[in-house]
């Protein structure tokens, strides 16, 4: 198998089921790999999905589990290891967006958006790293955000979660580069989906190139981190020139 086939791979996209999550889903089986279909909530959604990588000749798995819990993530991946096989490709994508400013952020509202948005990353890496370790080869892709790097329009939990995920992708990143893993992030920036056209601060002018983003070009860029072995501990920013690195 090329470094660039990704054909008898098997990825696990956690909030798979709409918007950028299913939009890279599709991608992925266009590349070649089974996708697992994480959801929390939005079945139907999945089933769509599923149906589309099955279009392209790939297996799809839709596997409903809440990512900020421990036991449900286990479960989870050993049954996506029954019925596709070992996870080599992680993305995590499960999100949740709760605009609010500062004085209205209550200690449920910041640990509802850790634990989403961060926690999920980490109890998904480590319970397919093993198996990775094993194998010596594996890609986990984390979906950050512009909010990261510039404070962003939801407010400073979302910012920190996000920001989490870009010292949490360094860190595997250094501690995995030399078994064949690679660790990287995207981090969008007002990406065309139900989180932004509900986000009453999103505007498409806020955009230097004039609109929001496509959640294929997005999927895109995880594809391209999936297929490399060379790049790692990188964020790749797909933000319509709003922030410059």
């Amino acid at each position: 198998m090329s470094e660039s086939d990704l054909a008898g791979r098997v990825a696990l996209v956690t909030g798979g089921s709409r918007g950028l999550g299913a939009a890279i889903c599709t991608a992925l089986a266009r590349a070649g790999a089974d996708v697992a279909i994480n959801y929390l909530s939005h079945g139907a959604g999945a089933e769509a999905v599923r149906h589309e990588v099955e279009v392209t000749g790939r297996r799809g798995l839709p596997c409903q589990a809440d990512v900020s819990q421990a036991e449900a993530v286990t479960t989870m991946v050993a049954l996506v290891e029954r019925t596709l096989g070992p996870v080599d490709i992680l993305v995590n994508n499960a999100g949740l967006i709760r605009p609010q400013p500062p004085e209205a952020i209550t200690e449920a509202d910041w640990d509802d958006l850790i634990d989403v948005n961060l926690k999920s990353a980490f109890l998904c890496t480590q319970a397919v790293l093993p198996g990775m370790r094993e194998r010596r080869w594996g890609r986990i892709i984390n979906v950050a955000s512009l909010a990261a790097q510039v404070g962003g329009l939801v407010g400073p939990h979302y910012s920190a979660a996000k920001a989490g995920l870009l010292g949490l992708t360094h860190a595997y990143a250094t501690t995995l580069v030399k078994e064949g893993i690679t660790v990287n992030a995207v981090a969008p920036a007002l990406v065309e989906t139900d989180m932004v056209r509900n986000n009453p601060n999103a505007r498409p002018e806020l955009v230097p190139v004039g609109r929001f983003g496509r959640p294929e070009e997005h999927a895109d860029v995880v594809v391209l981190l999936a297929r490399t072995g060379y790049i790692t501990g990188q964020t790749y920013n797909v933000n319509g020139g709003m922030y410059f690195s």
